[in-house]
């Protein structure tokens, strides 16, 4: 991803909601019961770790019981550590006190709640991305680090990738917070964009990364950052083995499923503004003037620019509204006609109290075609006709502003192919129109239109409209 490029608006459940969310996540729970079960006999080693002597009675705290319950319980504490529940209070002799941060979880804002579970979230990315060490310890019981081959930095990346192309997934407008089966999420990082069929190389990378992310995400899921379904232990037996039961081998989803939860969704947001993406959520236009309404919506999906319009308006009274959103179309430039296209969206959603906004633009070379669309479509009466020339001109804009919102897209088509059958004549007036974007709208429309004689006619019209231009 790049981060000069602004990301999809992602829809965020409230600050409340995610804070409970935080709270009742398993991994961070668990932290909070160890900070308030350490006391003045507790003690960490020099990494802050909890002994290893004191792991059973931790994950008894816990109710932890299994082979994974020290581990469980030597987590949970790491967390704690590092999100500020438990302070060590004396390295030398390993005693630890509670954090200050322990009491935001009972007392403190959603935000402070959702702080710290953020700085959990950390460590458990951290930890992700550490390879597994088993058959690593050499005769002495250490680690045979020249036997690694790992990179850290790589390693981080590696991950940090994936879980962007999650959040861009989990951000879309046709499925948001969909499962994204693990072998696309995985061939998302791996295969090059140009590559046709992947080669026998990279579709073992594929299915490497697969083994890693399966590790990676069953990790994440405690701490309520994904949910996530593993991958099918079946699929890893050996290939002589006879499975326990029938299986589906076009079933996708034994292969894993995963997606981010709403919080996991807020939490991949913090970390991309932190990061220094451009990361918009729904509602952060909210207290902004209408200009910034206009131009920040520009280019979001439909969905979210109404949803975020919504929001807009609930704030203001619908006359003032009005009138803010009209004064903000205005313009020349190369972005106006889109601004004035989602001015349009916003006052559709307007009531009638909003009509002497309308009537007070009528004579505006800008705004008078809008106004009477909204006006004739609310049912107002003595709504003049508009003159061909504004006709006209409305058209250019109209066009102008979906081409900048859609490109060349099929709905596009249809309206070009439209504009010109209905109008004869078309292309012998519209190029006189005085609007910065005429003779762009006739280039776009001799390429979009499928009749090759029209085509021409609107490219001969173009060079007519650029002459006229200067250009």
């Amino acid at each position: 991803m790049s981060d000069s490029s602004p990301l999809p608006p992602v829809r965020l459940h409230t600050e409340a909601e995610l804070a409970r969310d935080a709270l009742s996540t398993p991994l961070l729970s668990r932290a909070a019961r160890l900070a308030r079960w350490a006391g003045p006999d507790t003690r960490v080693d020099a990494g802050g770790g909890l002994v290893d002597e004191q792991l059973p009675a931790a994950a008894e705290a816990l109710g932890l019981s299994g082979d994974d319950a020290a581990a469980d319980a030597s987590e949970a504490w790491r967390v704690a550590v590092d999100a500020g529940l438990v302070e060590v209070v004396d390295e030398d002799e390993g005693t630890v006190t509670a954090g200050e941060d322990l009491a935001l979880l009972t007392a403190g804002s959603p935000q402070d709640v959702l702080a710290v579970w953020l700085s959990a979230v950390e460590t458990v990315l951290a930890d992700a991305s550490v390879p597994d060490l088993d058959g690593l310890v050499d005769e002495e019981g250490e680690v045979d680090l020249s036997a690694l081959d790992w990179d850290p930095a790589g390693e981080a990346e590696f991950l940090d990738g994936v879980l962007g192309n999650l959040y861009l997934l989990t951000a879309g407008e046709d499925t948001p917070g969909a499962p994204v089966p693990l072998p696309a999420l995985a061939a998302s990082v791996i295969v090059p964009s140009d590559m046709g069929e992947p080669t026998n190389d990279v579709l073992e990378q594929v299915s490497d990364a697969m083994m890693r992310l399966d590790d990676q995400f069953r990790m994440l899921e405690p701490v309520g950052f994904v949910a996530y379904q593993p991958v099918d232990e079946a699929l890893m037996a050996d290939a002589d083995e006879e499975p326990a039961a029938p299986v589906d081998d076009t079933d996708v989803s034994r292969y894993g499923m995963v997606r981010l939860t709403p919080l996991g969704l807020y939490g991949m947001r913090a970390r991309l503004l932190e990061a220094g993406y451009a990361a918009p959520a729904v509602g952060d236009l909210a207290d902004k003037g209408a200009d910034a309404l206009l131009d920040g919506t520009a280019q979001f999906p439909p969905g979210a620019a109404q949803a975020e319009t919504e929001q807009w308006l609930q704030r203001r009274e619908s006359l003032a509204a009005a009138r803010e959103l009209l004064a903000a179309a205005r313009g020349s430039d190369a972005g106006a006609p889109l601004r004035r296209l989602r001015c349009q969206q916003a006052l559709s959603l307007v009531g009638a109290s909003a009509e002497p906004a309308l009537r007070e633009v009528l004579d505006d070379a800008e705004l008078g075609g809008l106004a009477r669309v909204w006006l004739s479509e609310h049912g107002a009466v003595d709504v003049p006709a508009p003159s061909e020339a504004m006709v006209y001109w409305l058209t250019i804009d109209t066009v102008a502003a979906q081409l900048a919102a859609e490109g060349n897209s099929e709905e596009l088509r249809a309206l070009v192919e439209g504009l010109a059958r209905q109008h004869g004549g078309f292309f012998d007036a519209v190029w006189r129109v005085d609007h910065p974007a005429t003779a762009d709208v006739l280039e776009a429309m001799g390429r979009l239109h499928s009749d090759k004689k029209v085509a021409k006619e609107a490219r001969k019209a173009a060079f007519k409209a650029r002459s006229q231009q200067g250009g």
